[in-house]
């Protein structure tokens, strides 16, 4: 499956799945009667939801359903694990109105340790399994009219240092990059967002931001907005304090600048 779990049990029909949906429906009603505990209307949502899902999300994950054009724009081949069968995917659930889509990609940690993460060798694998497909879905989601209220973040964790890495002292044949958390780039498509325009600069190496930063608080309060949320307003507990995405003791900035 997919989506583990999917599929209905072995000798399990989709009408005993129901009756025993409504089942424990009933008992958590009687349950709920009996303390008042909110938590259990989620529960009997959630359940409800994931039935729902069960009865749908098949024929949404069923790539064959595509038309030979669509494959050969994405790269894709059904049935088989890939980036660019996950990009196809995403498409295909942005048109059911799923609200969060994330796609992972891995292989990109690239310190010259191994070959299959190498910058010289690896590292160009990398970039061709994603570069077609990140392709194709922009154009397909901008084809479709759904690029202009989907927005579509890419990025990672942090950016790379500019100079080559060398661990111990010692030469080393494969290249690679250490961990850079003070300059890295990430970038933004569709969804309110300005075409074509660069926010910030790096120093002439690029190992750090030096003009018009953009900070992690920064960019979360910049896509909250984009969600149509107030990013002062979304505040959580932790640790009996309270927390928010873009911060609760140094004030955040929305970035306008990329905004269309």
């Amino acid at each position: 499956d997919p989506v583990l779990y999917l599929s209905n049990p072995e000798g399990v029909s989709r009408v005993q799945r129901r009756r025993a949906l409504d089942a424990l429906a009933k008992l958590n009603r009687e349950t709920f009667e009996q303390t008042g505990d909110a938590e259990v209307l989620t529960r009997i949502s959630q359940y409800e939801m994931a039935f729902r899902m069960q009865t749908s999300a098949t024929e949404a994950f069923d790539l064959s359903q595509e038309t030979a054009d669509v494959h050969a724009m994405y790269g894709t081949k059904p049935g088989e694990e890939s980036f660019a069968n996950n990009c196809l995917l995403a498409r295909r659930l942005a048109e059911r109105d799923v609200r969060f889509i994330q796609l992972f990609h891995w292989g990109w940690d690239s310190h010259g340790a191994g070959a299959n993460e190498a910058i010289n060798k690896g590292f160009h694998d990398r970039c061709r399994e994603v570069d077609q497909p990140m392709t194709a879905l922009l154009k397909d989601l901008d084809q479709r009219g759904l690029l202009e209220d989907t927005l579509v973040v890419w990025g990672g964790e942090f950016g790379r240092t500019p100079m080559r890495e060398n661990r111990g002292g010692r030469e080393m044949k494969l290249i690679g990059r250490d961990h850079n958390p003070g300059a890295f780039t990430m970038w933004f498509a569709g969804g309110g967002i300005k075409p074509g325009v660069s926010i910030g600069h790096t120093d002439d190496i690029g190992y750090e931001a030096v003009e018009n930063k953009v900070s992690p608080h920064d960019l979360h309060a910049t896509l909250q907005h984009l969600l149509g949320i107030d990013h002062h307003k979304l505040t959580y507990m932790s640790q009996g304090l309270p927390q928010r995405l873009s911060n609760v003791t140094q004030p955040s900035r929305i970035v306008t600048d990329m905004f269309a």
